[in-house]
């Protein structure tokens, strides 16, 4: 983890730490990580450092959460640095998916012949007309992509004869 915090970040963050430990009283316990408490924007100082140097080329929030938790510690800083990541406009343009896209499972079969293989769909509720149509009839062949378009009722059976 490499981070280039300035010197008066640093000098502001043991600041904060110091007046922290004033206000509580320890009983024997140990401090593992630097808490950081609620203190002006210093938080979204400290997740923009990481985040946007020269360094680290911006990182997605689970990479940078491990980082930051290394070192630091606040309520929610889980969903503090994923807010934060989320609205940086440069991660969401450039970001990579690491994974192959899905595809069909099986490929579709192309057909060999005009109208041997088509597709049927029906367009229902439109208005009556005064033959009393109110549903339309698209019937496409996937070869050649025609379309035939028959007007029906949506009352008519649909057994075929």
């Amino acid at each position: 983890l490499v981070m280039t915090i300035g010197l008066d970040l640093l000098r502001q963050n043991l600041n904060v730490q110091t007046e922290a430990r004033k206000t509580r009283e320890h009983q024997g316990g140990r401090c593992w990580r630097s808490g950081l408490p609620y203190y002006g924007d210093l938080r979204t100082v400290i997740l923009h450092e990481p985040h946007k140097s020269k360094y680290s080329i911006h990182p997605s929030s689970d990479k940078m959460y491990q980082d930051m938790k290394k070192l630091y510690w606040w309520p929610n800083i889980k969903a503090d640095t994923a807010t934060y990541v989320s609205k940086c406009l440069t991660y969401v343009k450039v970001k990579t998916e690491h994974q192959k896209p899905s595809g069909l499972l099986v490929p579709p079969k192309i057909p060999e012949w005009k109208w041997d293989n088509i597709t049927m769909d029906f367009v229902t509720k439109l208005p009556k007309l005064s033959q009393g149509y109110d549903t339309i009839w698209v019937v496409v062949d996937r070869l050649t992509k025609s379309a035939i378009f028959a007007p029906i009722r949506e009352t008519d059976p649909m057994e075929y004869t």
